[in-house]
């Protein structure tokens, strides 16, 4: 197929798929002449996956760059593709020096037995919250983190249980890695509308066994 017919297969404007091109998200097509390319069901699926990445998964391009690299990686294991893709997600977060809100993460690491490095995005991301949290006056937040720890773990074995029924390691890759950032844009989503739904059925009375109806 044509660039134009890669554009409206996929709603990616022709100018946005050069710039692409050009930033190495996308292999060059075949060249059918000195200005004419064709491109296939690789570069179709490839379009798809930079869009979601960058569109729903809010990543920049050099953050979808390292995604693409570690799905693209043939000595990657799946937990360092994980580890690839979070750290793309995780970049822009914020830091913090607080020694405090630090003791406080390692010692909820420490409570699940979990092998946390200090310096890991997700170490730090979590310390980060903990003194924002400081900062407003929620001491008894960190309190939450162990309630939050044993959904996270039921999350996190559902997340690998589906990547382990696809057919192939690639396809196993690409779904460790987009799954990690568009899963963490639908648990976001999920959660809304569960509190949204408790809280509907607190304000109508669900409580004392009134039936409501649920409007997302």
């Amino acid at each position: 197929m044509r660039i134009a017919e890669l554009s409206r297969r996929t709603g990616v404007p022709v100018p946005t798929i050069k710039f692409y091109l050009r930033e190495g998200l996308l292999p060059a097509g075949e060249l059918t002449s000195p200005n004419q390319a064709r491109y296939g069901d690789v570069h179709l699926h490839r379009l798809r996956l930079v869009r979601a990445l960058v569109e729903v998964g809010g990543l920049s391009i050099a953050a979808v760059r390292d995604v693409l690299g570690a799905l693209d990686d043939p000595d990657k294991s799946l937990h360092k593709a994980m580890g690839t893709a979070e750290a793309a997600v995780m970049a822009a977060d914020a830091t913090s020096d607080d020694e405090v809100a630090r003791a406080q993460a390692r010692e909820f690491a420490e409570r699940q037995g979990w092998r946390c490095h200090p310096e890991s995005d997700a170490f730090q991301s979590l310390v980060a919250v903990l003194a924002t949290a400081r900062e407003v006056g929620l001491d008894s937040f960190p309190g939450q983190l162990d309630g939050y720890a044993h959904a996270a773990l039921g999350l996190a074995r559902q997340d690998l249980a589906y990547a382990l029924t696809a057919p192939t390691k690639d396809a196993a890759m690409e779904i460790v890695v987009v799954g990690s950032v568009l899963g963490d844009k639908a648990l976001a989503a999920v959660r809304r509308l569960a509190r949204r739904e408790l809280s509907q059925r607190l304000d109508r009375g669900e409580r004392s066994g009134q039936e409501t109806d649920p409007d997302c």
